[in-house]
């Protein structure tokens, strides 16, 4: 058939839906066959959809349509052939030999993570073109340093901080604005602006509405004292970055000791299906990472099993894949449980929410020095408040208090945690 109709194709079992976030290639132009044409947005992932084969491109679906699986996306007419300028190879001839729109054997459509691709100098990738959009930054406000010097979606991040460091107005416009603004009684122009919610806000949304919903959700609360854990950490710290090639962080000892606390009281690491109870024999870790596009939390397998530096590394091959829109549908899928840590971003306190279908979730805090009673004696010790939320309908309070004063002892102890007693 000289059209090939290009539609939605299966990305996983619990995906029914997508979104088309953007097209990569313009209605109307020649794409040759594996040529990313649009870029896809499921509930965990940003999605490209390559060409099935080489003609010209004829759009259906519009950005920002939610579309089914097996929905019609568009057409690629194989009857079209490229213009010599769209065939010729930088550089080469322009009469040179071209892959010829005769190729009509119907290939099946795939869909792979977005990458970087191959793109002219100075050209974002469509990861970082959607960044780009978002944050209203034009391509020459970013440095391009992906290979042959396309920009990548760390340089719009990198640009964007640099934005928010950068130097405020001058004495001279702040007056000049002044002079401009509306005076007293004067009435002042109030806009308002309609953005549609990407499909992964969607999800974020209609997951914490459930999660209130649907779970008899309680927090109770706790304090540590974590000055054996920060003198562990200067004391062994040289030595663990020599040995490992990797800092020694507070997120892989609270997530040992929430997994040891974990092994010895399987409730807080179970969830409830339907009228059974589903136990489990490891932990696997949700880290909820904080991303541009919104809050991910894929999982650490087997935390139990994992040495320091092995979660260490986990984690920060995690983080650098969530925020370059990199991460996999299996990466992102499963967890036993769930640490949060509103502490890099300032939090004394707060009331993390269950991340469904867990039973559990351990919020972290700000480290701050506090004066406490230490054998009748007022001292100032790094304090950090614990919260953990859990759903009483399977975690008795008895039990999630247990496992909270577990955890904080493992912590203001670490030798216990080293030789797991």
């Amino acid at each position: 058939m000289p059209v090939i109709e290009m539609r939605v194709p299966v990305i996983g079992e619990s995906i029914n839906e997508v979104t088309l976030s953007q097209w990569l290639k313009e209605d109307g132009a020649y794409v040759q066959r594996d040529e990313p044409i649009c870029e896809f947005e499921s509930d965990k992932a940003t999605l490209e959809f390559p060409a099935e084969a080489s003609g010209k491109l004829i759009h259906v679906a519009a950005e920002g349509d939610d579309l089914e699986i097996g929905a019609l996306v568009a057409r690629i007419d194989t009857d079209v052939q490229a213009s010599s300028e769209e065939s010729a190879p930088a550089g080469g001839d322009a009469g040179a030999t071209t892959e010829v729109a005769a190729e009509k054997e119907p290939v099946e459509a795939s869909v792979s993570p977005a990458g970087e691709g191959s793109y002219a100098a100075g050209t974002p990738s469509p990861a970082a073109a959607k960044l780009m959009r978002e944050a209203g930054l034009e391509a020459a406000q970013v440095s391009g340093t992906g290979k042959g010097g396309r920009i990548t979606k760390q340089d719009v991040l990198q640009a964007i901080e640099q934005q928010k460091q950068a130097p405020t107005e001058k004495p001279e416009q702040k007056e000049e604005a002044s002079a401009q603004a509306p005076l007293f009684g004067e009435s002042l122009q109030r806009k308002e602006r309609r953005k549609k919610m990407s499909r992964m806000r969607r999800t974020i949304a209609r997951r914490l509405v459930s999660a209130k919903n649907q779970t008899a959700m309680l927090t109770t609360f706790n304090e540590v004292d974590l000055t054996e854990v920060i003198a562990l950490r200067k004391k062994y710290q040289e030595k663990f970055v020599e040995k490992y090639g990797i800092k020694l962080g507070f997120m892989s000892l609270f997530a040992k000791a929430c997994a040891t606390a974990l092994m010895e009281m399987p409730d807080v690491n179970a969830f409830i299906d339907g009228d059974e109870i589903v136990y489990h024999d490891y932990v696997d870790i949700s880290i909820a990472i904080s991303t541009p596009s919104g809050l991910v939390v894929p999982p650490v397998r087997n935390v139990e099993s994992l040495h320091f530096a092995d979660i260490e590394r986990k984690i920060k091959e995690l983080a650098v894949k969530a925020r370059e829109g990199k991460l996999s549908l299996e990466e992102m899928s499963g967890g036993t449980f769930t640490i949060t840590n509103g502490g890099v971003f300032g939090s004394l306190l707060s009331t993390p929410i269950l991340n469904e279908p867990q039973s559990a979730i351990l919020g972290m805090h700000a480290i701050k020095e506090r004066p406490v009673a230490v054998n009748g004696q007022v001292e100032i010790r790094p304090m950090m408040y614990l919260a953990l939320s859990y759903d009483h309908r399977i975690i008795d309070g008895s039990t999630s208090v247990t496992f909270l004063v577990r955890v904080k002892e493992l912590l203001e102890d670490p030798v216990k945690l080293l030789l797991d007693i």
